[in-house]
C-alpha cells in the first residue's frame, strides 16, 4: 500500500498548535483548578480525582485513562484522527506534568479560578479541535458522537459528558455542594468558549435585498466591499411583478454601509438582514478540515 506523503509545513503547525493549546490547558486544569478543590470534568476530572486519592501525577493519570479509550476508538474514528490526537494527548500531558508545576499556583477566590480555567481550556480545546485533532480520552467519545449526531455541536456534548464526571469528582473525593456547582459553572463556561470560537469566530451578517435594480445593487457592494454577491430571480406574490433577489454575506461593519447604498439606489428595496453564524468560502475562510 502506498504510503501518505507527510505535509511537514501542516505537521509543524499542528505541532506549534498543540504546544500552545497544551499549555493553555495545563495552566488551566493546573494551576487554576488543582488548589481551588473544586472538581473538574472530562478525564482532567478523573486525573485530578486519582491525584487525590493516590498521588498520581495529572498528567500520566491522563495517558493511563485515554489507554483503553483510545484502542476502542481507534477502527470508528481512524488512523489519521488517531495519531493526531495521541501527539496532542503526549503534548498536553508532558506540559501538564513538568512545565505547568514551575508557574504560580493561584490561591485567590474559587469563583475567579474557576471562571479563569473554564475559558482558558475551552480556548485550548477548541483550537485543538480545530486542527482536526483531540486530547484523547473524552474527547474520543465526544468526536465519536459527534460522528454520529453531526447536528450537535462538540461544545454541548462534551458538557453532557463533563456533568457525570463531575458529579463523579464531588461524592469521591470533594464532598463539596459548592465545588459541584464551581464544577458545573466550568463545565459550562467551557462548552460556550468552545462553540465560540469554532462556530461563531468567523459570525457576520446575511442579507437578501429584493430590488428591481438587482445589478446596480450588487456592484455598488462589489464596489464599497469586495464582496461578491448572488443574484437571484423572484417575483412578487401580490404585484406578480419579476424582482431580483441580492444575497450577500459581509461582516457586521460593512453591512450598516450596504444597508445605506441599496437604499440610495432603491428606496423601494426590501431588505433582510440576518446573523450569520459562520461564513466559510472565497473571500471568508477556508473550509475547516473534517474530524
Amino acid at each position: 500500500m502506498k504510503m501518505k506523503k507527510i505535509n511537514w509545513k501542516e505537521t509543524g503547525i499542528d505541532i506549534l498548535v498543540d504546544i500552545a493549546a497544551g499549555m493553555v490547558i495545563a495552566i488551566g486544569v493546573y494551576n487554576f483548578a488543582l488548589n481551588a478543590n473544586f472538581p473538574v470534568a472530562g478525564f482532567s476530572g478523573i486525573a485530578i480525582v486519582m491525584y487525590h486519592l493516590l498521588g498520581l501525577p495529572v498528567g500520566a493519570g491522563t495517558i493511563i485513562l485515554n489507554i483503553p479509550v483510545a484502542i476502542f476508538c481507534y477502527k470508528f474514528l481512524g488512523r489519521n484522527f488517531f495519531l493526531k490526537s495521541l501527539k496532542s494527548m503526549i503534548i498536553s500531558s508532558f506540559l501538564m506534568d513538568y512545565v505547568a508545576p514551575y508557574l504560580p499556583v493561584y490561591e485567590g477566590s474559587r469563583l475567579l479560578a474557576a471562571l479563569c480555567m473554564g475559558v482558558l481550556c475551552g480556548i485550548g480545546y477548541a483550537m485543538i479541535f480545530m486542527r482536526g485533532s483531540s486530547t484523547g480520552g473524552q474527547d474520543f467519545i465526544s468526536v465519536a458522537i459527534k460522528k454520529v449526531r453531526p447536528h450537535m455541536t462538540l461544545g454541548i456534548i462534551t458538557f453532557a459528558l463533563d456533568i457525570l464526571t463531575i458529579i463523579l469528582g464531588s461524592v469521591l473525593v470533594f464532598k463539596d455542594v459548592d465545588g459541584l456547582i464551581y464544577g458545573i459553572i466550568v463545565t459550562y463556561l467551557m462548552a460556550i468558549v468552545m462553540d465560540r470560537i469554532m462556530y461563531g469566530i468567523d459570525e457576520g451578517k446575511m442579507t437578501f435585498i429584493v430590488t428591481e435594480h438587482g445589478e446596480d445593487v450588487a456592484e455598488q457592494i462589489d464596489e464599497y466591499s469586495g464582496r461578491g454577491s448572488t443574484i437571484l430571480k423572484g417575483m412578487g406574490s401580490y404585484s406578480k411583478k419579476k424582482k431580483d433577489v441580492v444575497m450577500c454575506a459581509c461582516n457586521n461593519k460593512q453591512m450598516y454601509t450596504i444597508k445605506k447604498m441599496v437604499h440610495n439606489i432603491d428606496p423601494q428595496a426590501f431588505t433582510i438582514i440576518m446573523e450569520s453564524n459562520e461564513v466559510v468560502g472565497e473571500g471568508f475562510k477556508e473550509e475547516i478540515k473534517e474530524l
